[in-house]
């Protein structure tokens, strides 16, 4: 009888051992890109996108879902399997659409690191260099893994805006109604606004990270059903937090007529809980998430890449013994510093324009996952099904069609 009560209690521990992947992925839009662009969806047009977020949401379970069943069935990354599959030219298509969306990221979290620390007045002349050096030290002497836990705490200070978000009493009622009843605007600034909150939401560096991720933890075939429900989970926690960061500043911003131009008027959403300390607040929480991207993007962007072509990875390695691997990896930091202090640039229009280029560039990852895990050679009776195949593809026919709306609306309006 002992014995039967702990197989529940067993299994539920089992899960929990292996949530994580999933989580890490869909989270890591919740970076310095995806706290703006959720931020200046709420505050430029209020509840009206809602419903967008609830379709990126099951959109991106059903990517993270497919990635996880690729990675457990082949015990291969998305790198590997599209080099395998596609040949070296497609490959070189691929990897270098990763590159340029995961270039973009990183300006984005650089300029998170600028203007979080521009509230506590230290110019981005010192903040960006200082910390792209330590990034880089950081990182290249193995010595990361023992600060992430402290840069994801500081990302915790942004559950603030769900308490924000009860504590200024939003028109609940309204927020439903818009959650359900799709709203699309013909206007450049809107189609752009929803191409990037599908950017920052589902990118390119998830795709790999998540794949290689699973793969490195060496899950079984029997751990799949886990895997799934880790995908699908961190898919809507990590849009649980974009929820009430529109929904708080669509409450206070949107409502006065506040649009975000500054990290301090990002940080205004959060005045009903710090109030005069807001400020501080968001900055550390900007920090910490800015950082922590900054870290971990250029890195996955370099495992990739040599993952693709056969090249010596991996940071216990020296500089002479992975030459490919450690140039990508500090090319992409310093540049990524570079761009950000170039003088009179805005840097959080530079963020929210990088999380709509990596909106028009996922398609391109999506189709070689999708193509991938319909292949019956690798994937066996683990390929999609008719469901998931209408699922998958009307996932990117969707990203497909805000790029060509965008396309076609933006000529007109210049006119």
């Amino acid at each position: 009888m002992h014995r039967h009560n702990r197989k529940p209690s067993m299994k539920f521990l089992f899960f929990f051992s292996i949530l994580g992947p999933g989580l890490i992925a869909a989270n890591a839009g919740n970076d310095a890109g995806g706290i703006f662009t959720y931020a200046s969806v709420g505050a430029s047009y209020g509840y009206s996108m809602i419903w967008a977020l609830i379709l990126i949401t099951v959109s991106l379970a059903i990517v993270q879902e497919m990635n996880a069943r690729m990675a457990i069935v082949t015990g291969k990354g998305l790198a590997s399997l599209i080099r395998e599959n596609f040949g070296v030219k497609l490959t070189f298509l691929a990897m270098l659409v990763l590159m340029v969306a995961n270039f973009g990221v990183s300006l984005a979290d650089f300029a998170g690191i600028a203007v979080s620390l521009e509230l506590f007045g230290v110019s981005k002349y010192i903040s960006v260099p200082v910390f792209g050096l330590a990034i880089w030290l950081l990182v290249s002497k193995g010595s990361y893994r023992h600060v992430e836990k402290i840069f994801l705490a500081f990302t915790l200070v942004f559950l603030g805006y769900i308490f924000s978000c009860f504590i200024v009493q939003p028109d609940w009622s309204a927020v439903f109604h818009q959650s359900v009843m799709p709203k699309l605007s013909m206007t450049d600034g809107f189609l752009l606004t929803l191409i990037g909150m599908i950017g920052t939401t589902i990118t390119p560096y998830m795709q790999f990270y998540l794949q290689s991720s699973i793969v490195d933890k060496r899950m079984k075939l029997t751990e799949l059903r886990n895997a799934q429900i880790d995908a699908c989970v961190g898919a809507v926690w990590g849009n649980v937090i974009a929820f009430f960061i529109i929904v708080c500043t669509a409450a206070t911003l949107f409502k006065v007529g506040v649009t975000i131009d500054s990290a301090k008027q990002a940080a205004l959403a959060l005045a009903p809980i710090a109030g005069h300390f807001a400020e501080i607040l968001f900055g550390a929480g900007l920090l910490g998430a800015s950082v922590l991207a900054c870290a971990v993007i250029p890195l996955s962007t370099a495992y990739a890449v040599c993952e693709a072509f056969g090249f010596e990875s991996g940071v216990d390695n020296k500089a002479s013994d992975a030459p490919v691997f450690y140039g990508i990896y500090t090319t992409m930091i310093a540049a990524g510093a570079a761009v950000v202090l170039i003088p009179g640039l805005s840097l959080v229009q530079l963020t929210l324009f990088t999380q709509q280029l990596a909106g028009m560039l996922c398609p391109v990852i999506l189709i070689f996952m999708t193509l991938l895990v319909n292949n019956k050679r690798i994937m066996g009776s683990y390929a999609n099904n008719r469901l998931q195949n209408i699922l998958s593809v009307a996932t990117v026919a969707f990203i497909v069609l805000m790029s060509v709306l965008l396309f076609l609306v933006l000529p007109l309006t210049m006119r």
